[in-house]
């Protein structure tokens, strides 16, 4: 692009007549070298800006490269190097990146080793480095720290005798100027330190931003690799990607193109030494800083990025591990957003541009889902896939006296960056996150959330029939049925509601037909004379929406509601749609028989007493096995993932039915619910389904054995208590009470068949076990019961149909072990 020629009159006519800082500005304006634009990007108002930011005294010079479907911009301005003399700022001049070696060069070499199966993203941190143990940090995950939720403190001290202590709130930036004479050197030294630390916070329940983490990780890569971090990733990642000004600790050779930071303690200009005061005591290698490098290299980065891990035949990464690393992956309950390494939406997303709350006229930005990061020294990288850009700014701001500051402009440069490209919509952008409501406590989202996120776009225009009760609602509690009564576009016309009624109070056999007293709708009971809707019911209805909570076990009778409500859609030509919903007691396990010897309302289909399935993931799986043919729509749950308990979702808990009341229930329902109808099992009482007993059981007796069994996570108490329900009702019993103590370690089912098997044993034909067939529905698991055999030999008799079922169930999973769905 030419540069716009004014005679020596004009030039010394404007510089005479302003201040010294517009003087400059001028100056630089006419000096600076030119712009590479692509055609149709707007360069004018990022030279601008960045013209007045120096102008200004926020940093000497600057580099910045944007780029968007293969076009770009990209130019330099200012200086490079003030003192000891001035240098000319060039595209080509290397920084120092600081907190961009976090993503460029740490997190993408812990990616290679994990596509390489040498690193799982959820092992504990102690699998690869055994010191650290003990005080919580055996909890925390290598996954912990790419998300800084470890809950470690921000930074390396520099008195090693502090290492360990409490943070302060001051320590975080403090500890990044130059430092007072340190008081210790050495790598070995530095990591030493780092795992002197214990987590501060509970791993996983909040953001703290911490150099420490990636420490760490740099570590990690060394131990599993054999190599250190700067000549892994010199190898696998900046080599193949051509990467040809980009190292730890840069050869003299680069120094003349190498942007000075400032001063260090000894009143040394550091050029080409890392600023960072722990990566300097470590050698200058360390995973949180220590990096070089330039625009152009960062921009052949960012597009290996957006090429899905590959650029120019060089393939760093899978594409999926791509996916992985660069979506959200901090639990669903903290507020900020980060993916592995990179930063997603939090007070650290400057880049993206301009943020609603602040006081701008400029409110560009680039859509959430977009992600970045930044560096102390004033460096900053921003990709967006949505609409293939990325904008690089790197700056000299801590030159010469570390009294720069750029964060404005990193959220000016992101919103001008956005401005110009001129054929984008980054205000409708499908695919975009959702922003988080200010003061609203994060939470995974149910079906029903990712509905409203969606305005309901899913339902519009077609006339409802919904089929719920009282579970149904929003992270809020704002009920199903009165958010698609008023929702846009959606015609609510009916309700269905299942066993225990629409409002999940009725403990009945039968539940008649009635009128929802809010909105005047009709209900119609699934749970009466018939358990599926009638083709009359269906025939003014364009879908069925079902929206119920789920508690994972086969004989919770909800999901046999759905199955028959499926079918009758599909009968009817109708569209079924599933507002799913958490599994409460997670999605990894499995237990218990698969095959019933007869299907009914208990035993819907052939899954496990504990099935480990979401309620639109058994929908997927009922749809084509049964051969169902429904046009079957679920709206999927946003952050949940197959390990998660409903106690780490944030999600409020809802008694799904009268006798459900706890998360505990929950779990021990597949188990406990087995005997409900041969023993007392908690019914009429305050603790369903967490007591067990029966008139002629000798409490301390049972307990003993029960403890004798061998059963993982829990223990048994002797009790006595009057059941007020059910069976034995208003009849003092003997018993026990069903402590967990490791619910990851509990298999629900093998407690349930225990107890079975020690009752059966202690009080022979008392106890009936005849009765437990209508839910167990395996007549050889029964028999065996029967047969005084041990509760191992039980329940070894399903191992096989599990391990089939297991097969079976892959295809319709819907979440990963990774809130993204990625195993």
């Amino acid at each position: 692009m030419p540069r716009k020629t004014l005679s020596r009159h004009t030039v010394a006519a404007r510089l005479v007549a302003m201040p010294v800082a517009r003087f400059v500005a001028s100056l630089l304006s006419i000096l600076v070298f030119p712009a590479h634009a692509a055609e149709g990007l707007r360069a004018e108002p990022l030279k601008a800006a960045l013209t007045r930011a120096i102008a200004d005294g926020q940093t000497p010079g600057a580099v910045l490269h944007l780029e968007h479907a293969g076009g770009s911009v990209h130019f330099a301005l200012g200086q490079r190097a003030l003192v000891p003399a001035k240098e000319d700022m060039n595209e080509d001049t290397i920084f120092d990146a600081a907190s961009l070696t976090k993503v460029i060069a740490t997190t993408t070499s812990v990616m290679v080793l994990f596509d390489e199966g040498k690193i799982r993203l959820d092992a504990p941190v102690k699998a690869y480095l055994p010191e650290f143990t003990g005080d919580g940090r055996d909890e925390v995950t290598v996954r912990h720290l790419l998300t800084h939720v470890s809950g470690m403190h921000p930074s390396l001290p520099a008195d090693p005798a502090k290492a360990g202590r409490p943070a302060r709130s001051a320590d975080a930036g403090a500890t990044r100027r130059a430092a007072p004479p340190p008081t210790w050197s050495g790598y070995d030294t530095g990591i030493r330190l780092a795992c002197a630390y214990a987590p501060e916070t509970t791993p996983g329940a909040a953001f703290r931003y911490s150099d420490i983490n990636f420490i760490l990780l740099g570590e990690i890569v060394r131990r599993v690799s054999g190599q250190t971090l700067d000549a892994f990733a010199a190898t696998r990642v900046f080599a193949p990607l051509k990467m040809t000004s980009t190292s730890f600790k840069p050869s003299a050779v680069w120094l003349p193109r190498t942007a000075p930071t400032e001063q260090d303690e000894h009143g040394v200009m550091l050029r080409g030494t890392v600023h960072d005061p722990s990566s300097r005591r470590m050698g200058g290698v360390a995973g949180h800083a220590g990096l070089f490098t330039c625009a152009g290299d960062l921009a052949r980065f960012c597009r290996m990025i957006l090429n899905g891990g590959e650029l120019d035949g060089a393939r760093v990464l899978k594409s999926e591990t791509v996916k992985l690393m660069t979506g959200v992956r901090t639990p669903a309950t903290v507020r900020e957003r980060r993916g592995l390494g990179w930063d997603i939406d939090s007070s650290y997303s400057r880049p993206r541009g301009w943020h609603p709350d602040d006081k701008t006229n400029s409110r560009a930005q680039f859509p959430l889902g977009s992600f970045g990061h930044t560096g102390f020294t004033g460096t900053s990288v921003w990709i967006d896939p949505f609409s293939r850009s990325f904008v690089i700014l790197l700056t000299t701001r801590l030159h010469p006296n570390g009294k720069g500051d750029v964060r404005d402009l990193y959220s000016e440069i992101g919103s001008l960056a956005v401005k110009a490209v001129p054929d984008f919509d980054f205000k409708n952008v499908a695919g975009a996150l959702a922003s988080r409501v200010k003061d609203d406590a994060p939470t995974v989202l149910n079906g029903i959330d990712v509905l409203k996120q969606k305005n309901f776009a899913p339902l519009a225009g077609l006339r409802i029939g919904l089929i719920t009760n009282h579970t149904g609602h929003d992270t809020t509690r704002n009920a199903t049925i009165d958010l698609l009564a008023r929702a846009p576009g959606v015609k609510l016309r009916a309700l269905f509601s299942p066993e225990h009624g629409i409002r999940g109070a009725l403990d009945q056999d039968k539940i008649t037909d009635s009128k929802d007293a809010k909105t005047g709708l009709p209900v119609f009971s699934l749970y009466g004379e018939r358990k599926a809707p009638s083709a009359e019911q269906l025939k003014e209805l364009d879908a069925l929406v079902f929206d119920i909570q789920d508690i994972g076990c086969r004989f919770y009778t909800y999901i046999s509601t759905m199955q028959l409500a499926m079918e009758a859609a599909a009968k009817n030509g109708k569209k079924f749609v599933v507002l799913d919903r958490v599994n409460p007691v997670g999605g990894m396990k499995i237990e218990g028989p698969v095959q019933p010897v007869k299907e009914s309302f208990v035993a819907c289909h052939p899954i496990p007493l504990r099935h480990g399935m979401t309620a639109g993931e058994l929908a997927r799986l009922m749809n084509h096995e049964r051969g169902i043919e429904a046009d079957l729509t679920v709206i999927e749950c946003e952050g949940w993932k197959r390990g998660m308990w409903l106690d780490e979702t944030g999600l409020p808990w809802t008694n799904p039915s009268p006798n459900m009341r706890s998360l505990t229930a929950a779990l021990l329902y597949p188990g406990v619910g087995l005997l409900e109808s041969a023993v007392a099992v908690g019914r009429g009482t305050d603790r369903p389904f967490e007591i067990v007993g029966a008139p002629y059981v000798d409490d301390l007796r049972f307990a003993g054995e029960m403890n004798k069994a061998g059963l993982a996570g829990v223990r048994f108490v002797p009790v006595r208590f009057t059941p007020t329900a059910s069976t034995f009702k208003d009849k003092p019993c003997g018993g026990v009470e069903i402590i967990v103590t490791d619910r990851e370690a509990l298999r629900a089912v093998d407690a349930g068949i225990a107890l079975a098997c020690v009752l059966r044993n202690l009080y022979g034909d008392k106890f009936a076990a005849k009765d437990m067939s209508r839910l167990l529905l395996d007549d050889a698991a029964l028999a065996a019961i029967k047969d005084g055999r041990p509760w191992r030999e039980v329940t070894e008799m399903w191992k096989q149909q599990l391990e089939t079922f297991e097969l079976r169930r892959r295809a319709f999973l819907i979440y990963g072990e990774d809130a993204s769905g990625a195993k």
